[in-house]
């Protein structure tokens, strides 16, 4: 598959200030295997090694070979020697694979960078982000570069399907004007089959491949039970409950027409006290994404969060769909996109494509008095972008208008994602959620 990551990958291989590279996402998203078709492209030998732990405190056998030695070139030599290949500074990637299983490999990095920045290594983590918020070992700050790797975006969807020619002509819009129907139509159509799919690696791979949606809920249901088990394997026994607890009640949190996270539902007497771990866990690991209820008074728009509230959402929908356990069909027919959970699959999609754009996380903002919610604010540049998503062609902007009305002077555009053509109607613009992949430069257009 054609990954946009492996253009990311390349620029960390040409950039003269080039450090340690550790490439983050949840497990399954395709780490593994963009570092190793990055270096079968890009270099004349690729070492790879998987320092996942043999069993939950058996560390790989690998493990020695970043604790004999604080002099990195030393410890270079005893890889190479192990592995049986070469390990040249100019031509070799070295690849390190589950590094959060290893700390000794993690504190490598830092002589890495000092002392042999002339290396090329890469690394991948699943459950870095849990590793790091539990160890109180030191982390090499400042020596390592990161980079977030997501489920395929709807745009990488069009070219792993073999409908490349749609991706090439929406990166080539350069008007905010609707789209001729002869593309407009395929691209509802193919949204409607990325709804069904989502965008894990596998899945889409297999869907191109036969065009059985029984096969791809096999596949989404493997990738379900996966997850389930590392929760008991990394998640540990007091909180496997827990974690399965909030995990599957992810289905019925957005069912609701108020998303607010409630504790209530993921266990009847549920507190937060309780279950905050759980959460912070499933963030951690990127299965969950958490949006914060946001004041919107101003950048950066961390230092007006209400740490109370919140809304979480699924990694990839395809996998949200899955897990509610909703039939395929629910996307096949033209008038029932996205009937179900008043929305919810529209929302999870659109964060979904929004993360990889953005550098904050987006949050929510509501008002009581009336009653108004905006689901999602984004920082994008110096501006706050207030954002509805809405699941049909039949939509109203009351929020967003009653936002811009709270908000007058820091409101440059507001962005309506809907199953409405492109347009821009003085600061509305409303995004086809086939393009909510390219809202950002859509968005910047507008502010430029």
């Amino acid at each position: 598959m054609d990954r946009d990551v492996l253009r990311s990958l390349d620029t960390w291989r040409a950039s003269p200030h080039r450090k340690p590279l550790i490439l983050k996402g949840a497990r399954q998203v395709g780490k593994t295997w963009a570092l190793r078709e990055f270096g079968k492209a890009h270099y004349q030998n690729c070492v790879y090694l998987s320092l996942e732990e043999i069993a939950p405190g058996i560390p790989s056998e690998f493990a020695p070979l970043f604790q004999s030695t604080h002099d990195p070139r030393r410890m270079l030599q005893n890889i190479s020697l192990a592995m049986g290949q070469p390990i040249d500074a100019k031509h070799t990637l070295l690849i390190l694979d589950e590094i959060q299983d290893c700390p000794a490999a993690i504190g490598a990095l830092k002589p890495l960078a000092e002392m042999a920045p002339e290396y090329h290594v890469a690394c991948a983590g699943s459950l870095l982000g849990v590793m790091l918020s539990r160890s109180t070992s030191s982390f090499p700050v400042g020596k390592v570069e990161f980079l977030d790797m997501y489920p395929l975006t709807f745009s990488e969807f069009l070219r792993g399907v073999g409908h490349g020619n749609l991706d090439t002509y929406l990166n080539q819009l350069d008007q905010l004007a609707p789209l001729p129907e002869v593309f407009s139509n395929q691209l509802v159509e193919q949204l409607r089959r990325y709804f069904m799919t989502g965008g894990m690696p596998e899945v889409v791979a297999r869907w191109s491949e036969h065009q059985d949606i029984l096969e791809v809920d096999k596949l989404l249901s493997d990738l379900l039970d996966s997850y389930e088990r590392d929760f008991a394997k990394h998640g540990g026994r007091g909180q496997f409950v827990k974690l399965s607890l909030i995990w599957n009640s992810l289905p019925a949190q957005l069912a609701r027409e108020n998303k607010k996270f409630m504790w209530g539902l993921a266990r009847d007497g549920a507190r937060a006290r309780e279950y905050e771990n759980a959460v912070e866990w499933l963030c951690d690991a990127g299965l969950l994404t958490r949006v914060r209820l946001n004041a919107a008074h101003g950048i950066p728009l961390a230092a007006y969060d209400d740490p109370s509230s919140f809304k979480l959402y699924a990694l990839d929908v395809g996998l949200l769909r899955r897990l509610s356990r909703l039939a395929a069909s629910a996307f096949t027919q033209e008038d029932a996109l996205f009937l179900e959970f008043k929305g919810a699959f529209a929302e999870n999609y659109a964060l979904q494509a929004l993360l990889p754009q953005l550098d904050v996380t987006p949050r929510y903002w509501t008002s009581n008095k009336p009653r108004h919610e905006v689901d999602f604010i984004a920082q994008i540049g110096n501006a706050i972008v207030p954002m509805e998503v809405k699941s049909g062609t039949s939509v109203t902007a009351r929020s967003l208008r009653h936002y811009a009305q709270r908000h007058p002077e820091g409101t440059p555009v507001r962005v309506r994602f809907s199953m409405r053509e492109l347009s821009c109607d003085g600061t509305m613009l409303n995004i086809p959620l086939y393009l909510a992949h390219r809202a950002v430069p859509l968005i910047m257009s507008v502010l430029a």
